[in-house]
């Protein structure tokens, strides 16, 4: 076994090559690392972006990925990603969730995506993008405690291998009721000697063995498809001294970046990193950013039901201090999604960012009302835990009265520059 294949202990799968053991420097910044205000705030800011490339010459960008032809296990594994029949429905892949048209995230505007045998039970949480995830790692406690790393919005699996699995089993998504169920299905696909050609003539009679490479089959293929980690914005030309951004554009840039303002940097670095790399817009950590309620998702109807992110999980369920936390998500092609936060609850990136700087300014615009008339603020997570909600940074250090962190214009361009993120960008 090579460097790189080394095993976690949880999981049957190597790591992937070229995934670190631990993040890059410019992932890695814990949640206690976030600026605090001070008498430099302003010209931290200001090199703040100069950091982000300022429109000079960028570093080479040789190590970015180019494209290749995919090798047979990849190859198999996109076939594998887009077969309909691998469902108990018969209508749902991994491509119905994660659609290439829209940087593998869903096409619809649906808080949560709709599976299960008929094709009608709701998912649990909105389907988030599976893009850029090649340098993420498994869920780990970094040196000050944070959590970071790990797949899904709970991060509770190790690996893109691991990720691949639950779908096939989930009742509320491809529904089979067990592996065998997948593999029998899988024998009647049309690629089947392929998959027997790649992983052996026998592998279908050894149906846990086979359900092991259909989930690497499916890492493999989000490794090798360029299509999932392209660096192929408006932004990454910036980056690469190719191109200018518009006055819009870098104004947004500027509020993004700046620790009074936007403050976006906290958890969605936008500087390349010491070694050249291209930012991935997330640090991989957790947030706790009290989302309001999403009427839209039947299961909130029992006021009893609360989906509380890490500390649902079995192996962290002693963690309260952790109840509300989701993983922050990478803000490529951000523009893209129709739904946004964990549970789906805005439907316009407008609506997203105009909830982050006027969650505590104008509390009574986004959350239910209590039988007396008052507001009820983090109505999505339990009043004990209300206290493990972000209040202390910006833009979530407001009180009722103040002005939000952001103007409407201010707004405006900051999504302009976000618009920016989006891959496929031709001049």
């Amino acid at each position: 076994m090579t460097s790189d294949q080394k095993l976690n202990p949880e999981s049957p799968f190597p790591r992937c090559p070229g995934s670190p053991d631990t993040l890059p420097a410019s992932s890695s910044r814990p949640r206690a690392r976030r600026v605090r205000l001070g008498a430099s705030a302003a010209a931290l800011a200001a090199a703040l972006l100069a950091a982000c490339g300022g429109g000079g010459t960028a570093p080479s960008d040789a190590a970015l990925p180019q494209a290749q032809t995919l090798s047979a296990q990849a190859a198999v594994g996109e076939k594998i990603f887009n077969d309909l029949s691998l469902s108990a429905s018969g209508r749902q892949s991994c491509a119905s969730c994660h659609n290439a048209d829209t940087a593998h995230a869903p096409a619809n505007a649906l808080a949560v995506q709709l599976g299960g045998p008929s094709m009608d039970q709701q998912g649990k949480r909105q389907a988030p993008t599976i893009n850029y995830l090649s340098t993420n790692t498994a869920f780990f406690f970094a040196a000050d405690g944070t959590p970071t790393g790990g797949f899904f919005w709970d991060g509770r699996s190790a690996s893109l291998a691991e990720q691949a699995r639950e779908p096939f089993l989930n009742p509320v998504e491809m529904a089979n009721p067990d592996v065998a169920a997948v593999v029998a299905k899988l024998a009647k696909a049309s690629y089947v000697a392929e998959f027997q050609a790649v992983f052996g003539a026998d592998i279908l009679s050894r149906p846990d063995d086979a359900m092991a490479r259909i989930q690497l089959a499916l890492q493999q293929y989000q490794r090798e498809d360029t299509a999932f980690r392209a660096f192929s914005s408006k932004y990454d030309e910036f980056l690469r001294g190719n191109v200018q951004l518009s006055d819009a554009e870098k104004r947004g840039l500027a509020l993004f970046n700046n620790p009074l303002k936007g403050n976006c940097i906290g958890c969605h670095p936008s500087a390349k990193g010491a070694d050249g790399s291209f930012p991935l817009f997330t640090d991989f950590t957790y947030d706790n950013l009290g989302v309001p309620r999403n009427p839209a998702i039947a299961r909130n109807a029992d006021a009893a039901y609360f989906d509380l992110g890490l500390c649902q999980r079995a192996d962290l369920a002693t963690r309260t201090d952790l109840c509300g936390a989701f993983k922050v998500p990478s803000l490529r092609n951000v523009a893209q999604r129709q739904a946004f936060f964990h549970n789906g609850r805005f439907g316009t990136l407008k609506d997203a960012i105009t909830f982050y700087v006027q969650r505590d300014t104008n509390p009574e615009k986004w959350y239910s009302r209590n039988p007396d008339g008052s507001v009820n603020k983090f109505d999505d997570l339990p009043a004990q835990w209300h206290g493990n909600v972000n209040v202390t940074e910006v833009p979530y250090n407001r009180r009722p009265g103040d002005a939000p962190a952001l103007s409407d214009t201010e707004i405006d361009d900051v999504i302009t520059f976000l618009k920016t993120l989006d891959d496929g960008y031709r001049r």
